[in-house]
């Protein structure tokens, strides 16, 4: 039983590889945008914690020459990517939105994020840094998307989950928790989704 996480890992891995994607995480956002719709021609995207480059290359044909993506990470991106996709090399703690408005004056309309802290096998560290990243982005999503935009972040499962979706639910008309087929099994990993961004409700 513990075999099949196992191949369903390395089959997408190799399915990347032959698709020419940077990362298996590619198939995650093609499930979650399939299903939700996130990602449009001509869409103004903001990818947080963007290395290797997977959703920059999936957002990329996505959105076509007339769209635009920022990307962020302290990691360099070496995929080859198109002239509509910039992409920043620095921290999202860091960040101000200020940095990032100049690329969409009107505001982006997806924030999405596949951040996840360097691990350290301690599962309650592990989640909480996991929360700040998906918190983080939020904040930056709240920022700087368009009225009516969209968020995605990675998150991990666990007690300090909660706080985290009543936040986002005030702020989108609709608000979902994604868990893709291309996730391991045994992964803690899920995705928040929140969709229609508009002001705090109560």
């Amino acid at each position: 039983m513990t075999v099949e996480p196992i191949s369903q890992r390395r089959f997408f891995f190799r399915q990347a590889k032959k698709d020419g994607f940077a990362a298996r995480s590619v198939y995650k956002l093609e499930e979650i945008n399939q299903r939700d719709r996130l990602i449009r021609k001509g869409s103004i995207i903001l990818d947080l914690g963007c290395a290797p480059g997977s959703w920059l290359q999936y957002a990329a044909k996505q959105v076509g020459p007339n769209g635009r993506i920022v990307g962020v990470d302290p990691t360099p991106v070496t995929v080859s990517l198109p002239s509509h996709v910039h992409v920043i090399q620095g921290d999202m703690y860091a960040l101000h939105p200020d940095e990032i408005r100049k690329w969409a004056p009107d505001g982006f309309h997806l924030v999405m994020s596949d951040a996840a802290p360097k691990t350290t096998g301690i599962p309650f560290a592990d989640h909480a840094r996991s929360v700040e990243l998906a918190r983080r982005s939020l904040e930056l999503a709240i920022a700087l998307l368009r009225p009516g935009g969209s968020w995605l972040a990675k998150v991990f499962q666990g007690e300090d989950l909660p706080p985290l979706r009543d936040e986002a639910r005030k702020r989108f008309r609709k608000f979902m928790e994604r868990k893709p087929k291309s996730s391991r099994d045994r992964s803690v990993e899920v995705f928040l989704v929140g969709i229609g961004f508009g002001r705090p409700t109560e």
